[in-house]
């Protein structure tokens, strides 16, 4: 394993990759981009910035379809975060689009999906370790991307697209990397894009990327989820 010294950065940055169109979000998607599409009043991306603590105070938004939409609302700076741009004009790829991002990053950041919604305490928790990936462990039978760990909680590998059984742990795709990660080859996947997961497992043969069992993580794939998301969202704020 490599040897990496943890720091606590007082100027971090984190990638929230909002290029996809969300297909499956039907007529939503048609004339906005589905991280601009709401839920308890706020956009997704909205919802992202609102959990990222004080030391993170810089945004790269990779933009791709109707990305203007995205720049229009953000601008250049958001609740006191500073907000830069990447544009991912081919779309193939969640390392990919990452890599659109590569020249404006320095050492340690985070990275985030543009679709799902986190919470304050898993971030938080993540930034506790050098390398991470913020897993759910799964209580129900479920397509998704299981994530192996050895004993020690280090991933082993990252494989999407298979039957997750109770107890297996999914990938939320929220991660804590280092600009290192840039030094391994894209992996291309079935799809013919290349996949962020797969990179990060590669990653793990060198680093040791440790693993953060999520409290709170929601997953919008579809207009169902919107609405789904929304009470769970309304009834945490009640227990709040």
């Amino acid at each position: 394993m490599s040897d990496f010294v943890l720091t606590y950065e007082t100027n971090m940055q984190v990638v929230i990759l909002a290029a996809g169109r969300g297909k499956r979000m039907q007529a939503l998607t048609e004339d906005l981009p589905k991280p601009l599409l709401t839920v308890l009043g706020n956009n997704l991306i909205e919802h992202k910035i609102d959990v990222l603590p004080q030391e993170i105070d810089e945004v790269i938004i990779v933009t791709g379809y109707l990305g203007d939409k995205i720049k229009k609302h953000f601008g250049d700076n958001f609740k006191s975060k500073k907000i830069k741009y990447a544009e991912q004009t081919d779309l193939l790829g969640t390392m990919m689009a990452l890599k659109q991002a590569k020249t404006l990053l320095e050492g340690r950041f985070m990275v985030m999906m543009g679709d799902d919604i986190y919470s304050k305490e898993d971030v938080a928790s993540c930034l506790k370790h050098s390398w991470a990936v913020l897993v759910k462990k799964m209580t129900d039978k479920i397509r998704g991307a299981r994530v192996d760990v050895d004993s020690n909680k280090h991933i082993t590998d990252i494989v999407e697209g298979v039957e997750l059984e109770p107890g297996m742990l999914n990938n939320t795709g929220l991660y804590v990397l280092h600009t290192d990660i840039f030094k391994y080859p894209l992996v291309q996947i079935p799809s013919g894009e290349f996949g962020l997961p797969q990179t990060v497992a590669k990653a793990a043969k060198d680093f040791e990327i440790s693993i953060v069992e999520s409290k709170n993580w929601h997953q919008i794939t579809s207009p169902e989820d919107l609405e789904k998301v929304e009470k769970a969202l309304e009834e945490e704020q009640k227990t709040a």
